[in-house]
């Protein structure tokens, strides 16, 4: 732009001198047509960029992974004078990389544009117009303008997937040591009067027959042994080989496993609670329903900077009253490893989810194998979305 206003001002001296110089009169009309197309473009400029408006819509403010969303983008503006296609500047997120939408109908005052783009990838954010470029119809005069308001929040959820069920004790799962509790006869709570639908094997016959009433025994409802889900928030471990490109679907890995583990819980009716650390803490049970889950995943940044040791040692103390650990990370190091084992002796039963691009790291399978022999299952999780590097 200051290259052509350069040349186009050197051209309009030249040609003003010329026709005072000379008396031309064709010199003077070169020079008036240019400086009129100059004071032009300045005035369309100037006029349309105080009343140019960017709207944006979405198509839904919440979708899962790996589907498309349609971002409208309405650009209107109240100029008298013609101007060239707004140029629009796109906001980069994790899903929309950095780029320029020309609008392509020159001059006219209400466009609508569709942009169309894959949620590859789970987060929360913000996509849309980071700034817009006015410019006249010769290229003389271009300003720059960012968008009153940043649009609407894009939430990208975690797809849950098929994972198995926890166990609570070697071949036994939690809601039927709690059945068999409730049915165990030389251990009720307290007794009643005999009620219609009561199973005949809770009728206390001794005690019936010194009341001559029916009584049944009451048992009081043991608590069923929760799960504890253990999510690594700190910034991902990325593989030697592997850039920060890759960075993001490690993430995803992460984030949808949780969820997957705290779906089979609750489809299995099992007590889950998951404390998620960083920008947003919180300690999710499964009780809150797992939209909220999801929701709160989502917002999930991984800018934790406690290292997850000291996470893992902080719920210690109340492993006991844990029937089952989860531990989701990327991170394997003999520190966790010698924390997750320590877990595991406590008495819960223990399963540790490792994300990684590479499952032959031979330091890694040492790590792995030792937990093994200490009764530690060990999954690999490997993310998907990138190519590997040779």
């Amino acid at each position: 732009m200051r290259k052509t206003n350069l040349v186009m001002g050197v051209c309009f001296a030249f040609f003003l001198f010329s026709a005072l110089s000379l008396g031309n009169r064709m010199y003077l009309l070169i020079a008036t047509l240019i400086f009129l197309a100059w004071a032009f473009a300045f005035a369309s400029v100037r006029m349309a960029e105080k009343t140019v408006k960017v709207e944006t819509d979405l198509s839904g403010n919440k979708v899962n992974r790996g589907e498309v969303v349609s971002m409208e983008i309405g650009v209107s503006h109240k100029g008298l004078l013609p101007i060239a296609p707004v140029a629009l500047h796109m906001r980069a997120t994790s899903n929309t990389p950095a780029g320029t939408i020309h609008l392509t109908q020159l001059g006219k005052r209400r466009q609508r544009v569709t942009h169309k783009f894959a949620a590859d990838h789970v987060g929360a954010m913000f996509p849309g117009v980071e700034n817009y470029t006015v410019a006249d119809v010769f290229g003389f005069f271009k300003r720059k303008h960012v968008p009153d308001t940043t649009g609407h929040e894009l939430l990208v959820l975690p797809v849950p997937f098929e994972v198995e069920p926890l166990t609570f004790a070697a071949g036994d799962m939690g809601v039927e040591t709690m059945k068999r509790a409730m049915e165990d006869p030389f251990s009720p709570s307290d007794f009643r009067n005999y009620q219609q639908g009561d199973p005949l094997k809770r009728i206390h016959w001794k005690m019936s027959a010194r009341k001559r009433e029916i009584i049944v025994r009451q048992f009081e409802e043991p608590a069923l042994p929760d799960a504890l889900v253990m999510l690594d928030t700190s910034p991902p471990h990325l593989s030697r080989g592997y850039g920060p490109e890759y960075r993001p679907f490690l993430q995803d890995a992460m984030l949808e496993t949780a969820a997957s583990v705290v779906a089979c819980q609750i489809r299995q009716e099992n007590s889950v609670r998951l404390p998620l650390v960083g920008d947003r803490p919180m300690e999710y049970s499964s009780h809150m329903g797992l939209p909220i889950l999801l929701d709160e995943l989502a917002r999930c940044t991984f800018n934790e900077t406690e290292r997850f040791e000291r996470v893992l040692m902080m719920q210690m103390k109340d492993l006991r009253k844990t029937g089952a650990v989860v531990i989701i990370t990327s991170r394997l190091t003999a520190a966790v490893s010698d924390l997750i084992i320590r877990m595991k002796r406590l008495g819960p039963n223990v399963r540790l989810y490792f994300v990684t691009y590479k499952t032959d790291d031979p330091e890694r399978a040492q790590l792995t194998v030792r937990m093994q022999q200490a009764g530690v299952e060990v999954n690999y999780v490997t993310p998907q979305g990138g190519e590997p590097n040779p």
